[in-house]
């Protein structure tokens, strides 16, 4: 958040259309300045790592996932997984993900 020089209220961004750059106005006192940078708002996120699992608890219960039977779980032997792709945490390119779908397993395994 930026506050004017002059009178300390919140500077608004607005666009110079004339000049095609990002500008600071205040709403009191109609003092401009320059953006140092085109970001305007920067929201960021942090999720704690249950929050980050917790999507992925019931894949195997989603209907939109393609589900196969041409795999078996290691766990528990069951004959239908469902699968996506995805990034691995740490390495780069995709990787396909499978999740047994036995209520009683859940185990997951990647290709």
């Amino acid at each position: 958040m930026k506050f004017c020089s002059e009178c300390n209220n919140t500077l608004y961004p607005k666009e110079d259309k004339e000049h095609k750059i990002l500008l600071y106005g205040c709403r009191n006192c109609d003092h401009e300045e320059v953006a140092d940078n085109n970001i305007v708002y920067r929201n960021k996120i942090h999720h704690s790592d249950s929050e980050r699992t917790q999507g992925l608890q019931n894949v195997a219960a989603d209907p939109t996932l393609p589900r196969t039977k041409s795999v078996r779980c290691a766990q528990c032997n069951h004959g239908e997984a469902v699968f996506y792709q995805g990034t691995a945490p740490g390495e780069e390119g995709m990787a396909l993900f499978f999740v047994c779908c036995n209520p009683n397993c859940g185990n997951r395994w990647r290709d």
